[in-house]
């Protein structure tokens, strides 16, 4: 596996969850680019068309979107009439790229001026989580039918690429993060794909895409499948999930020694779980996390530096809608500024 590094130094930088719960466009863009590294939303509240799944499965054969039941679903009949389109257009970036119809935002996200941020972030739905969630007319996963998953990974892989050589025209350092929701229930014996598929299968679609890249999911999945990926950041749920995350020292050593970088998911945007929370709880609680590796034997100030701070998840049924999100967000640069100046961290690459 190659070593990596990200481009720039982590230093509790703050960046967000892909999906904001907002209708409006610009309020959401004011949001995504009111952090250190600022991303592109999706608004499926604004439009289904601004869904992650429906966004990842632009072109893709076999396809039904039922816009108005805002459904998504595979038909196998149709992927086969459709597969020879597809392959023919295999070295066709155009027919990868996300257009202005499936996400708006996207488009007027890149219309800004991003060169001036240390870095900015994409996202795309991950080929496991569109494959376990996209049912066919029999409601089985599309993943289940070896041909469709070939070339579900190869589609999603080109996906990812052009996404980021578009974002990198935008700014140098800009990364890429793989939302693989389902990868916490590859595990479970109740799924008939495995985490050994999964594996081999994660391994031939990363290889697929230029550095950096990584994954970004809110469960709790097997947090050492997840850390010897050939990724270059790991972003989780540390506010939910971070007592066990800390526990995988070995795991952890061997991704930092590659040279990767965490995105601690600190602060909840859920309605209940926030307003239950202070600023001085979670500062609290990260600390502890941190400390616990530095009890392990991990030096504090490398994980500082490889160590970006985000929301815990994101929040779609808010009974506020946007404001505990957006609160959220305040209090996450509150805390990014907190810890910078006790560290003594520069915020810039």
């Amino acid at each position: 596996m190659p070593t990596t590094l990200m481009p720039f130094a982590g230093n509790l930088m703050t960046t967000g969850m892909g999906i904001l719960p907002h209708r409006e466009m610009e309020r959401a863009l004011a949001v995504a680019l009111g952090v250190d590294i600022p991303f592109w939303p999706q608004l499926p509240r604004m439009s289904y068309f601004e869904d992650m799944y429906v966004q990842a499965s632009e072109n893709f054969p076999g396809i039904v979107l039922e816009m108005e039941n805002r459904k998504i679903h595979f038909n196998t009949e149709r992927f086969y009439a459709e597969l020879e389109n597809a392959l023919n257009n295999l070295e066709n970036e155009d027919f990868f790229r996300m257009s202005p119809q499936y996400s708006a935002t996207y488009h007027q996200f890149l219309s800004s001026d991003l060169a001036k941020y240390p870095s900015i972030r994409g996202q795309l739905e991950g080929p496991v989580s569109f494959g376990l969630n996209v049912l066919d007319e029999n409601k089985k996963p599309m993943i289940f039918n070896d041909e469709v998953r070939s070339i579900l990974f190869d589609f999603m892989a080109r996906k990812a690429s052009v996404q980021l050589g578009e974002l990198k025209e935008k700014n140098k350092n800009a990364f890429l993060f793989i939302d693989e929701p389902g990868l916490q229930y590859i595990f479970s014996s109740v799924s008939g794909y495995t985490n050994d598929m999964a594996r081999k299968d994660l391994e031939g679609f990363f290889d697929q895409i230029e550095h950096p890249r990584g994954v970004h999911l809110c469960g709790n999945p097997d947090w050492d499948f997840l850390l010897n990926l050939d990724i270059d950041i790991l972003s989780f749920n540390a506010y939910n999930c971070g007592e066990i995350f800390v526990r995988y020292k070995e795991s952890i050593k061997r991704f930092l020694e590659r040279g990767g970088m965490f995105g601690w998911g600190l602060v909840p945007s859920n309605y209940e779980e926030f307003q239950k929370e202070s600023l001085e709880g979670l500062l609290h609680h990260i600390e502890n996390l941190w400390q616990e590796l530095k009890k392990q034997g991990f030096d504090l100030g490398e994980i500082l530096s490889r160590s970006i701070l985000m929301p815990a998840t994101c929040a779609l049924l808010n009974p506020d809608e946007f404001k505990t999100v957006e609160d959220s967000y305040v209090w996450l640069k509150k805390l990014s500024e907190q810890l910078r100046g006790k560290y003594i961290l520069n915020p810039q690459p």
